[in-house]
């Protein structure tokens, strides 16, 4: 019996040392995770930022100060150590998150987490996403210094790689069971991949295919119009272009695909976008441009920027930059500033194709058969097989969508033509730009930039403001790219680009500021088509009218604006709802409710009810309004927000006011009913459980973990206000991702913040340490070192130093 007790102890021992050593489904394995000497515990000290680090190849030493906020200032004697010091720093503090967002964008998540990552990362090898970041790096090849800079870069990151332990590693590894790679080049055109991929998310080409062929043009031109009824574009309406001499593509006289999709791909959050804008002197306070950027993205943590001084004899330059990519990505030097927005051009189309036969090895192409290639994407998959998606290219792009993938036609797929998949220089361009002096150079910096379409604002210390809507714009007829196209028409094909010179800008305008917000980059007076796709109509009046209120601005007007909460949405649409609402049926709470948000002054703050209300109802009243539009059988897009309101006040009688499956026929006016009772039931409810429902607790804006799983290491229940149509555009997980103003003062004065910290530690006090100030529209002040030796405000210096 004593021998049965050991052999049973011993093998619950082994059991138990097995089960503490080896990572079972999605539980890590714990005792390495537990381990003192290894596991998390080691991720609860904040980052070394003192003494000499040696890394193979620095041709001189690199001093790196950490000011109180955990910002490095790093000072080099060259461009190249600069950026191997870049990569190396940057490394040091976000390492598992850079590689993760490459994994992500590579369509390789599920190396790491398995199986159920797989239909994520076909679709991004669908997208052709490692297919573009290819192109580009083949373009980059050709411009030896941009490969320089990008080899050190890369080897900085290495070589803070190669000098971790295990036990060092950050603790997301821990979690998942696996271990950092080494950096590659490709590895940042991935992740540029992402950013052009993040901001492409108003891509509707097949969901408009469906509405048109369920609902006809002409109810289509009219609930998507090309213009909205005002006019209030990111460059001035006023503006002559009558230097333009190149004519619009001709319309050719063919049919357009009328095919059904049941279903796309997850498509990044059309509402990503951002705002910036300048003043020139002359509407300064201090006689000094200023410009402001807030990029309107997820909220992350790790943040998705990295705030940090480069500085070399060539340059000095502050900023945020994307960890993973060289340079400073939105920022400021001693001479000029700029920030981007998403200018959200259509410049991502689709295109039927027919095979030949079921091989797909041809299809048709002007009357004939044209040759198809094939690019086999492994997909590694963690415990299991590797899998080989057979991907499809044709002229246009990848076949996305085929029998194999979200559609079910072995003769039939549909390619996608993307601007980004055509290989550009983002490294020549940030290159550019951190070292520009002057407008001449800002404009030669961004001039041939391709994809994601942004609007580039600047200002210098020369006193020139600017916005650029920049990108490679296809030129296309009247309409092209709102639907599907025939693939085998080379008329639908893009027959040119609008020439760069020729893309739509402004240079100190005669009203003393630019602007933009992610509306319409122009007038109709623009001599070539822009596709409207649901553009801002609310964020760029606000921020437009403000800067026509009055003669100059101060440093704190920026700030005041960049945290406006004021609902200019709301503010359209309620006192007509009120007016045309009959309201004898509601009951007593039901009217305490409606008098709540009959008194508000349209300001989204966090101690206010009627923002929350605001919300509950026009979220089911636009659902409603659209029910149309509901059904799991074929993917249709809703109408704009701007437009259904429209709808609601002039057209209150349409069919698309009835609501399906009731026997009545209900008006705008009916609706406007239903939905408050529903909104203020759900409110009632919402109440009884969770307590008040003021903005900040109904609205609940989170900043979460990149690993979604991990509420410890996320933050719940911010007290910001504003809504995505705000200027202060703070939703529920996403919003302003780093606010930036800078007064063109000799040398710039700046402020700055986002809503993480500079650390990737959970354990570190500088992983959220921005959260509380940013929520607050608070700001830290920028130390932008001129001298590496004058040192006040710096807590901490390191210097890195060749191994050699």
């Amino acid at each position: 019996m004593k021998y049965l007790k050991f052999i049973v102890s011993f093998i619950a021992t082994i059991v138990i040392f097995y089960a503490f050593n080896t990572k079972l489904g999605a539980i890590p394995p714990i005792g390495k995770f537990l381990d003192p000497s290894g596991g998390i515990w080691q991720n609860e000290k904040d980052e070394s930022i003192v003494g000499t680090h040696k890394i193979e190849g620095l041709s001189d030493n690199v001093t790196v100060h950490y000011d109180k906020e955990l910002i490095p200032h790093i000072f080099a004697q060259n461009n190249t150590d600069l950026y191997k010091a870049q990569g190396y720093i940057t490394a040091k503090h976000r390492l598992w998150q850079m590689e993760f967002q490459t994994l992500a964008a590579a369509g390789r998540l599920s190396e790491i987490i398995g199986e159920k990552a797989l239909n994520y990362d076909r679709g991004q090898r669908r997208k052709g996403m490692v297919f573009g970041a290819e192109n580009s790096l083949e373009i980059i090849k050709a411009d030896k210094e941009s490969m320089a800079y990008l080899e050190a870069y890369k080897d900085g990151i290495n070589a803070y790689i190669n000098q971790l332990n295990p036990k060092d590693y950050p603790v997301e590894y821990k979690l998942l069971d696996y271990k950092p790679e080494a950096w590659t080049i490709n590895k940042t055109m991935y992740l540029l991949m992402y950013m052009t991929d993040m901001l492409c998310g108003g891509d509707t080409d097949l969901e408009y295919t469906n509405v048109l062929r369920k609902f006809g043009k002409d109810r289509f031109d009219l609930l998507f119009p090309d213009f909205f009824d005002f006019d209030e574009p990111v460059i001035p309406k006023e503006t002559d272009w009558s230097f333009i001499d190149k004519e619009i593509t001709e319309t050719p006289q063919s049919e357009l695909p009328l095919d059904s999709i049941s279903e796309t791909m997850v498509k990044p959050n059309p509402h990503n976008g951002s705002n910036n804008w300048a003043v020139s002197g002359s509407k300064s306070y201090s006689g000094n441009p200023i410009l402001a950027n807030d990029p309107h993205l997820g909220l992350n943590l790790p943040s998705i920027w990295f705030v940090m001084q480069l500085s070399s004899p060539n340059q000095n330059t502050f900023g945020a930059t994307l960890p993973g990519a060289l340079g400073i990505i939105i920022g400021f030097n001693n001479d000029i500033s700029w920030g981007v927005t998403n200018a959200t051009r259509d410049v991502k189309d689709w295109y039927k194709i027919e095979f030949k036969d079921k091989n797909r090895t041809q299809y048709k192409y002007d009357g004939a058969w044209k040759n198809t290639h094939v690019r086999l994407e492994e997909i590694k998959i963690k415990g299991q097989k590797t899998y080989i998606d057979s991907v499809i290219y044709t002229h246009h792009g990848p076949v996305s969508y085929d029998h194999t993938f979200k559609a079910n036609d072995e003769k039939k797929g549909y390619a996608m033509k993307w601007a980004g998949h055509i290989g550009h220089n983002f490294t020549r361009l940030f290159f550019k730009l951190n070292n520009g002096k002057n407008y001449e150079d800002y404009l030669n910096a961004i001039s041939n930039h391709v994809a994601p379409a942004q609007n580039f604002a600047f200002a210098s210390t020369g006193g020139d403001i600017a916005l650029w809507v920049q990108g490679k714009f296809p030129n296309k007829w009247k309409g092209q790219g709102k639907f599907l196209m025939d693939g085998s028409n080379p008329k639908h094909d893009w027959q040119s680009f609008i020439p760069k010179e020729f893309n739509a800008h402004t240079k100190n305008p005669e009203r003393g500021f630019i602007s933009s917000s992610n509306q319409y980059p122009t007038d109709a007076s623009y001599p070539f088509y822009v596709f409207n796709d649901g553009y801002d109509t609310y964020r760029n009046r606000v921020i437009n009218n403000f800067f026509r209120s009055k003669e100059t601005f101060t440093i704190e007007d920026f700030k005041s604006l960049q945290n406006n909460n004021f609902n200019l949405k709301a503010s359209e649409l309620l006192p007509y709802m009120f007016e045309h609402m009959d309201i004898s049926s509601l009951s007593k709470e039901e009217l305490d409710v409606l008098n709540i948000i009959k008194s508000w002054d349209f300001y989204s703050e966090i101690d206010k009810m009627a923002p929350s209300i605001w919300d509950a109802w026009w979220t089911d009243l636009y659902q409603i309004v659209w029910d149309e539009f509901k059904g799991p059988n074929l993917a249709m897009d809703y109408p704009y927000v701007y437009q259904t309101i429209y709808m609601l006040k002039n057209h209150p009688n349409d069919a698309f006011m009835d609501i399906l499956n009731t026997p009545e026929k209900e008006t705008a006016n009916d609706l406007f009913l239903i939905t408050f009772k529903n909104a203020a039931e759900k409110l009632i409810n919402w109440k009884a459980k969770h307590g008040d429902y003021n903005w900040q607790a109904y609205k609940g804006t989170y900043v979460g973990h990149l690993l979604q799983a991990l509420p410890a290491f996320s933050r719940f229940d911010l007290p910001i206000g504003g809504d995505k149509n705000t200027v202060n555009a703070a939703g529920k997980n996403w919003g302003p991702s780093w606010r930036m103003i800078v007064e063109m003062s000799s040398p710039p004065k700046a402020i700055g913040i986002y809503p993480g910290g500079q650390s990737g530690n959970p354990g570190s006090k500088y992983y959220d340490n921005f959260i509380d100030q940013w929520a607050a529209g608070e700001y830290f002040n920028v130390l932008f070192m001129q001298n590496q030796n004058k040192t006040e405000g710096i807590i901490a210096t390191q210097t890195l130093t060749s191994k050699q």
